[in-house]
């Protein structure tokens, strides 16, 4: 069921710069198949049109209309995972007054029989590329999210990080809360491999209503623009304290980066 998740992202970073900061996010998660029908009988949400909040599939995935639950299969065959129909969940940033950015989108991919099989980390940064880690068990079968999994860094975010680390996620199937958390690694000044930056999403569930919406616009306005302004505030405070400048390099001939189980 499509639901309204209500919370806080905060980053922390623990090297060669320090830093910390948190703000409040509202976030949707929507099966993919009934986005439309959720749509028509909500006033402030709109599928493919302008409104308070909106929400428009060509922000996620293939990025042209195409059908995602296609675009999300065809990721899932090429390791193997059959969903044979199941449901699939994205959560998301939708659109507000237009203006729609994810630095992140999870997309929940569930078998028919109700077991979680694959998660898809979606990561977009703000040069306008894309790139998916993919998280599935190794048989194929049910999927442990909140188990830790890790992947090389393969897709350019931050100027002032370079791509000579490692991620590793958690996570779990949205219930009544939610906990999304991702851990960059990277050699400290010590030389020793550390976790350098620690990026969180923890949010509560609450019914996806109109006063729901409304109540969350008006706490959060401009949400999706803030989220942005924050990324290049940030990044302007780094130049600023001498933090070094990596050049964006040309984004992987490869579409997904498989997530292995960590130990």
């Amino acid at each position: 069921m499509s639901a309204l998740y209500l919370g806080r992202v905060m980053h922390l970073r623990r090297f060669p710069q320090r830093y910390r900061f948190d703000y409040r996010v509202f976030s949707l998660l929507l099966d993919i198949d009934t986005i439309a029908g959720v749509a028509e009988r909500l006033r402030f949400l709109s599928y493919r049109r302008f409104n308070l909040v909106s929400f428009h599939p060509e922000d996620h995935g293939p990025r042209d209309g195409s059908s995602l639950r296609a675009w999300a299969e065809r990721l899932l065959a090429a390791r193997g995972v059959a969903l044979e129909g199941g449901r699939i969940d994205l959560l998301c940033f939708p659109r507000v007054l237009g203006f729609g950015f994810n630095p992140l989108s999870a997309w929940y991919c569930h078998h028919r029989d109700g077991s979680l099989r694959a998660l898809i980390y979606e990561v977009r940064n703000t040069f306008g590329e894309k790139h998916q880690y993919l998280q599935v068990a190794a048989d194929g079968g049910p999927l442990d999210a909140s188990a830790w999994h890790h992947a090389p860094k393969s897709f350019h975010v931050s100027p002032f990080i370079g791509m000579e680390a490692e991620y590793r996620f958690s996570a779990a199937a949205p219930a009544a809360r939610l906990r999304l958390t991702i851990d960059e690694y990277a050699t400290a000044p010590s030389g020793t491999h550390e976790r350098m930056l620690v990026a969180t999403l923890c949010a509560e569930r609450a019914a996806l209503t109109d006063r729901a919406l409304l109540r969350a616009c008006l706490a959060m306005p401009f949400m999706t623009m803030k989220v942005v302004a924050a990324i290049h505030w940030r990044a302007l405070k780094l130049w600023l304290t001498g933090a070094r400048y990596f050049r964006k390099p040309e984004p992987p001939s490869h579409e997904v980066t498989p997530c292995n189980p960590s130990t």
